[in-house]
Parts: structure tokens; C-alpha cells; sequence
């Protein structure tokens, strides 16, 4: 996606433009029988669901302003996503705008990649992807960032007073709906990372777990702990399954798995950890008996648990990317193979398709289970509809 780009390089921006035209996959209407309960229709980048119904969306927002680097001033042409709030009743407010946001003298452009609500539903964290100017050349650098705010779009000032939060990625919170956690690269380039918890009242960063490296983490707000995936610094030895206590950093070692390809994932009562092992098999464990597992090749995309979580709802595509939406049967657990000390077996479950196979570029339960919301790919518009998970 082109979010940046100077102005005096015009013909650039329309060759950028006419990349994700052609990148992007066409707009399906949806049949008769599949009409929306409602749609948003603006260029969602992202949403998620808060725990009362309501919603938290982000717009694309482009415009063009004047900065000066160096001897003369260049005029850029930005994208910075407004963020947008729907209350249970339908009216909708906007709570960022994202023209108005700032950090330093410096161009920048950012989308948002997620949102996570605190438990009680009153804070919110934004993940952005953006993009900086660093100098009077027009060199630009990536960069993961962290935006906090209240229900009423107010700004929370954190890390030495600062509205973003620099190298947070994959953020989360714990009970206290004032302290959040999140990873930040340990080993580049992504590969692995370190835990850090900040609350956000006092605005310091507190490394957890120090010298320890994570490939990824499941974040569990209503126990204060998470279930992770941990890997040596070198990474020479097997990935590990862990539960770890954040306020107590402590730890207790679930499982050695047989490998880990990523999405990490814990079910809604906390009870179950699915994850992939490799880009086709998707293993579930038991938390509490992590010898009961079962593993079911599905291949690998982004999923959600439906709420009886004995089912996954898969989107057959990388995450962003348009795919197709399958709900899938989970096999029961059990530690035969354990027991036996044999290999696991692998189901091959049916696929059951959701809109006859149309595609989406992204998708949310609700989390009373009442409703799904999908990304339409072209337009991008935010379509919500009753769910049967039957």
C-alpha cells in the first residue's frame, strides 16, 4: 500500500496508485440472501469489537501538507487513518483525527494494523504501521507504534510524555485496565522479542522476563497472564509453550512443541491454546492438561474461535490479504498419543464455507458471539451480519 510519497514525484504516486489497483481484488457484491445487517461504508483499515458490542474502526485519510527539511520546504503527501467509535445504538463519532496528530517536525504517514479495548472497555490501543521521514533526502524508515486513548478519543501521554509509543507491537493488557504489555524486538530483524509492561499513569517501561526471547504471545487481561511462545536468543533449541504470570513473573512450562509457524491463540474461557506447527497443521492444547492435544490440518491463516470454541472460523489468506471465511470442526482432545507415546494424529476436518466462497480482507466475532463483521476487499466497507455457528 502506498501511504507516502512527495508530491514533486507525481508520476510515482499514480504508478503506486495503479500498483494497488491492480494488487487489490475486485468488489463482490454479496447475493440477496446475504444482505448486511449493516454496513459501514468508508476504507476501513481496521476494527475491533469493545467487550459491550460497541465498535472501534479506522479510516484512510490522505492529504497533502507542506514540511521543511533541510534548506527549502517539500510538500508530502500523507496518510495518517482517522479512528471512529459506533455506540451499541448506531451513532458513530470520531475520536482521532489523524491529520491533527504529531510527532516532531518530521513527515509521517501511518494505518492502523489493530485495536485492543481494555477489559472494562473505557481504553483503547492502537498498533499503527508507519512510515518516517529521517532526512532532508527523503529517506524514509518503518517503524511498529502504539497510540492509547480513552472512549472519548482523549490522548493518554506515555514514555516520557509522548502520544506514540515506539517498537510495541502485539500489545495487550492486564486486569487492572491501566497497565499494558506488549513485545519489542530483541533479535532482528523480527525474530524474536523481549516483554515490556507500562503503566500508563506513571508512563515507565518495565522489562519482564529480562534475557528471555519470545517468538509470540497470547495475552489473558482477566488473569493478568499470558501464554507464550518461547525460543533461545540463538535459536537452537525447540520452541517451548509457556504460562506466564505478569505481575509476579513467574512462569510454568506447558509443552516442547514439534515446531511453530504462529498464530497463537487462546480460546475465550482461557481453557484452550491453538497455534500452528507448520503452514498446513493447526495443534490445540489444553491448558490446564496440556497432554490432551489434537492437531487438524486446515492450512494456515487467520482465525477465531467461535464461542462454543469447538469450532475455529478461518480466513484462507494471510492476514490483510483477501481469502475466503471456513468454519472448521475441532477434534476432541486427548493424551492417547501421550500415553502411548506415539505420534499425534492429524484430522483432515470438512471445510464449511461461509458466502458461498466470496472473499474477504478481514473479520471479527463479536464477543457475545451474535454477530460477524468482514472487511469487503475493493471498497473496503465494514459489513455486519447475524452469526450461525450452526
Amino acid at each position: 500500500m502506498c501511504v507516502f510519497s512527495r508530491s514533486r514525484f507525481g508520476w510515482l504516486r499514480r504508478l503506486c496508485s495503479l500498483f494497488c489497483a491492480l494488487a487489490g481484488c475486485c468488489s463482490v457484491a454479496l447475493h440477496a440472501q446475504d444482505a448486511p445487517l449493516q454496513t459501514i461504508e468508508e476504507d476501513i483499515s481496521a476494527f475491533a469489537f469493545a467487550p459491550d458490542g460497541r465498535i472501534v474502526y479506522s479510516v484512510r485519510h490522505p492529504f497533502s501538507t507542506k514540511f521543511r527539511i533541510g534548506a527549502r520546504a517539500e510538500t508530502y503527501d500523507l496518510q495518517r487513518d482517522d479512528i471512529w467509535i459506533q455506540e451499541a445504538a448506531g451513532k458513530r463519532r470520531r475520536l482521532i483525527q489523524g491529520e491533527k496528530l504529531v510527532h516532531g517536525a518530521a513527515p509521517f504517514s501511518y494505518s492502523v494494523d489493530s485495536f485492543r479495548f481494555s477489559p472494562d472497555g473505557r481504553m483503547i490501543l492502537a498498533e499503527l504501521n508507519a512510515r518516517f521521514v529521517v532526512d532532508k533526502d527523503g529517506t524514509t524508515r518503518d517503524a511498529e507504534m502504539a497510540l492509547l486513548f480513552d472512549e472519548t478519543g482523549k490522548q493518554v501521554r506515555i514514555a516520557d510524555q509522548k502520544e506514540l509509543l515506539f517498537d510495541a507491537s502485539s500489545g495487550g493488557w492486564l486486569a487492572d485496565n491501566a497497565t499494558i504489555v506488549y513485545l519489542t524486538e530483541a533479535v532482528k530483524p523480527h525474530l524474536l522479542y523481549g516483554i515490556t509492561s507500562l503503566r500508563f499513569a506513571s508512563g515507565r517501561a518495565i522489562s519482564l522476563f529480562a534475557g528471555r526471547t519470545f517468538v509470540d504471545a497470547a495475552w489473558l487481561p482477566k488473569s493478568s497472564s499470558a501464554v507464550v511462545i518461547e525460543r533461545d536468543r540463538n535459536l537452537t533449541g525447540p520452541p517451548r509453550l509457556q504460562r506466564l504470570d505478569l505481575v509476579k513473573e513467574t512462569d510454568a512450562e506447558l509443552a516442547t512443541l514439534d515446531g511453530y509457524s504462529g498464530g497463537l491463540s487462546v480460546s475465550p474461557s482461557g481453557t484452550r491454546a491453538a497455534y500452528f506447527l507448520d503452514h498446513e497443521v493447526l495443534e490445540i492444547r489444553d491448558l490446564a492438561s496440556p497432554s490432551h492435544v489434537a492437531r487438524v490440518r486446515v492450512g494456515f491463516g487467520p482465525y477465531q474461535w467461535a464461542p462454543d470454541e469447538k469450532r475455529i472460523l478461518l480466513k484462507r489468506a494471510v492476514a490483510k490479504k483477501t481469502g475466503d471465511l471456513v468454519w472448521i470442526d475441532l477434534p476432541p482432545l486427548s493424551d492417547e498419543a501421550a500415553a502411548r507415546k506415539t505420534t499425534i494424529p492429524v484430522a483432515e476436518p470438512a471445510l464449511t464455507p461461509l458466502f458461498h466462497g466470496l472473499g474477504f480482507r478481514d473479520f471479527g466475532i463479536s464477543p457475545d458471539g451474535r454477530f460477524l463483521a468482514v472487511i469487503q476487499p475493493g471498497k473496503r466497507n465494514l459489513l455486519f451480519y447475524p452469526l450461525n455457528v450452526h
